[in-house]
């Protein structure tokens, strides 16, 4: 499976007109794929004549997937003639019968989205029909990244902004952060911004497409990451509903190469919706038995939301040595837990406490800038992206002396 497309796919419909029993057999089978939970797959006994007679009097649909056994100029024509049938922004899938490269060249130039070679598996089905869905929403490439507490109190908001400053100054990526918590949000504090607008008005403006008024809302913390300046809404009012909020994911993942959510302050069912299609989830814990209880039921409750699988998965132990002779051991947190934790932050009220009381950085000091360094590996890892540093760079100190290039995964 892909990481670009293990996500859970948006609301969409796919029609496949296909004669093959073998890829009739693995289009039926997506409804096991967790990631097409939203997704209609509508299988049709048919090829491209059923195709044509089917949207002369109805609406198409987002994807449409047709079987042909013959490469010939005459099923071109038929293509276009269905072409004329579809609403505009439709994709098209051609299966063919042989491996024909001047076939796959005419249809693109068409502006079919791919062609395929039948009998069609269901891991080469599902990547294709998830890639081009993702492709049409515009966040082919872009990474979200969900941070988590398995209590309260846990440092997720810190983390989170440690996170979305490392990608921005680091890694060099245009970056959002956005806290899930609405009027309850502290995240104002910390990045030095008084909130501008509640989630409902920066839902209102993305579903209005009022690209100047969601500009207005975006809090510039450097010149590649901004951060949604919400929390403007009465403290006790009804959180905005899980389908409007998605919203605003769709629409900045077209623009922001990566998406950092703090979910710690958002409600059960918004959290879920969100863990469910994050590329990379970082549970927060502090080494004491009551957190990593917790991390545990959560870490088992993402994995089923994730497909059974934790690769996508990070264990964060935060506020290490906080309670001396009290905490669980390393060594013993990977054994309770079955996971090795990612990173292990140090308790250091200076750096953290400090620093947000002042709106600074904790990377703005040697010692914060260490700290900082150690999520360095997870960001890697989310973003697909490597950091390397020079000799001159480990000597600096500062985070920003610590930056050195890029380059991606190979």
């Amino acid at each position: 499976m892909s990481t670009e497309t293990s996500i859970l796919l948006p609301t969409a419909t796919v029609d496949l007109f296909l004669r093959d029993s073998k890829t009739i057999e693995a289009a039926k089978s997506l409804q096991h794929d967790w990631r097409f939970a939203r997704v209609s797959v509508r299988v049709h006994d048919g090829d491209v004549e059923a195709a044509i007679r089917m949207y002369e009097n109805a609406k198409s649909a987002d994807i449409i997937m047709v079987e042909t056994d013959t490469t010939e100029k005459a099923f071109i024509d038929r293509l276009g003639v269905l072409s004329g049938s579809c609403d505009e922004g439709t994709s098209a899938i051609v299966i063919g019968p042989v491996n024909d490269v001047n076939l796959y060249r005419s249809l693109t130039a068409m502006g079919v989205s791919d062609y395929l070679v039948r009998p069609v598996p269901v891991d080469t089905l599902s990547e294709v029909i998830a890639g081009t869905l993702i492709e049409k929403l515009g966040a082919s490439g872009s990474r979200l990244i969900s941070v988590i507490g398995s209590k309260g109190g846990v440092g997720v908001t810190a983390i989170s902004q440690i996170l979305a400053n490392l990608s921005s100054e680091t890694l060099l990526q245009k970056t959002l952060l956005i806290d899930a918590a609405g009027a309850w949000s502290s995240m104002g504090v910390g990045m030095g911004f008084d909130p501008v607008a509640s989630t409902t008005e920066a839902i209102k403006a993305v579903v209005g497409k009022d690209a100047d008024s969601l500009r207005r809302m975006l809090y510039q913390s450097n010149d590649k990451l901004a951060v949604l300046a919400t929390g403007m809404e009465p403290m006790l009012e009804v959180s905005p509903q899980i389908a409007q909020f998605e919203e605003i994911l769709n629409t900045t993942m077209s623009s922001y190469p990566v998406v950092i959510v703090d979910l710690s302050g958002a409600g059960p069912a918004l959290k879920k919706s969100i863990l469910t299609r994050s590329h990379e989830i970082m549970i927060v814990s502090t080494p004491t038995l009551a957190s990593l209880r917790s991390a545990r039921s959560l870490m088992t409750e993402v994995k089923k939301l994730q497909g059974g699988k934790g690769d996508h998965l990070d264990l964060i132990v935060n506020m290490a040595g906080i309670a001396p002779g009290k905490e669980v051991p390393k060594g013993d947190i990977k054994a309770a837990l079955d996971h090795e934790p990612e990173a292990i932050i140090p308790f250091d009220p200076k750096v953290f406490i400090g620093t947000e009381n002042e709106g600074r950085k904790v990377s703005a000091d040697k010692v914060g800038a260490e700290i900082a360094m150690k999520l360095m590996p997870l960001l890697q890892k989310a973003t697909g992206l490597r950091h390397e540093t020079n000799d001159d760079a480990a000597q600096g100190g500062a985070l920003g002396s610590l930056m050195s290039k890029l380059k991606a995964k190979k």
